[in-house]
């Protein structure tokens, strides 16, 4: 399917519901955000939903508290925007599936499973890069409050365009959106500088307890629930540690392990290219890109820092 195709299929619909991924990141709610604006532009009644609570970082822009835990139900279409896996819907993940909607898949992660019925993924640096050009097929021009949205992606999946996913089309697209009247300076320091006393915190002793195995390749962070705690945070903060353990130097690949349940923890991996932490997720049922995904894993911590650490060695060494 080409993104012409695409859009004509979405130009069609009179109703939709745009479904963001639990724990919901500035890529999935600036593209949900930016395709609503593209369709009610053509006409079409749109709400967002996501099963999380949207985090504090993200409210600094307009229409961000709109955003609903349920949808209405009689919606023509349910939309699955930067969701790689059904199962990443979290406790929605059942409405989409089970609904009699057309169900469209719109993706940029290489691992995507391609649910749904109208599927479009394409490997970019963030899904707000594909809604960008999706926007030149419908026939009004983005509002600076739209722009911002995908601009918001665009900038925070691609670490404020430092990492390894940027390419001259995600610049043309940042471009095209600062033309359009986004404000890069308002989002840059909202998701890069600004930040609670507790984060703060929780970041210092978080990266106090750096851990380097495999002669110094491989970096792992750890947040419990009870770091949270103690700090007064809340796990939305973390989002970004994962960069820090990365930029020591020799450091291939970085994993945090964030507390989500007993024995229970979300892992966020990195690489600076030596290994493929796609593959490894991908070993652990989940996955993302060559240089970023996530799985999650059971375990007490000790036997889940092993299994990766076996696992990273794996890769590092091939």
């Amino acid at each position: 399917m080409t993104l012409k195709e695409l859009s004509d299929r979405l130009k069609k619909l009179k109703s939709a519901a745009i479904f963001c991924h639990m724990r919901p990141d500035g890529d999935t709610l600036g593209s949900a955000m930016g395709l609503k604006y593209l369709l009610e532009s053509v006409g079409a009644k749109c709400r967002v939903v996501c099963e999380s609570t949207v985090p504090e970082k993200f409210l600094f822009l307009q229409g961000m508290d709109t955003i609903s835990d349920v949808p209405m139900g009689d919606e023509e279409a349910y939309i699955a925007i930067d969701s790689s896996e059904i199962h990443r819907l979290g406790m929605l993940a059942e409405t989409f599936e089970k609904a009699k909607k057309i169900k469209f898949n719109i993706d940029h992660h290489i691992s995507n499973s391609r649910f749904g019925d109208v599927v479009y993924v394409e490997d970019r640096a963030a899904t707000c890069e594909i809604v960008t050009e999706l926007s030149k097929y419908f026939p009004e021009p983005l509002t600076p409050l739209a722009a911002n949205y995908l601009l918001l992606g665009l900038s925070s999946d691609t670490g404020n365009f430092a990492h390894k996913n940027v390419t001259p089309n995600t610049f043309l697209a940042a471009a095209k959106l600062t033309a359009c009247g986004a404000d890069i300076y308002t989002i840059q320091y909202n998701m890069f500088k600004k930040q609670s006393a507790a984060r703060a915190l929780l970041f210092g002793r978080t990266m106090s307890g750096i851990r380097y195995f495999l002669d110094g390749k491989f970096a792992v962070i750890c947040v419990t629930q009870q770091q949270l705690n103690d700090c007064n945070a809340t796990a939305d903060v973390t989002e970004g540690f994962i960069d820090f353990p990365l930029s020591v130097d020799g450091v291939e690949v970085a994993a945090c392990l964030l507390e989500t349940g007993n024995e229970r923890y979300k892992i966020s991996l990195r690489s600076k290219g030596l290994a493929d932490v796609n593959a490894i997720a991908s070993v652990y049922g989940g996955g993302g890109h060559i240089l970023a995904s996530g799985c999650m894993l059971n375990g007490a911590m000790e036997e889940v820092i092993d299994k990766l650490r076996f696992t990273v060695s794996q890769y590092i060494e091939k």
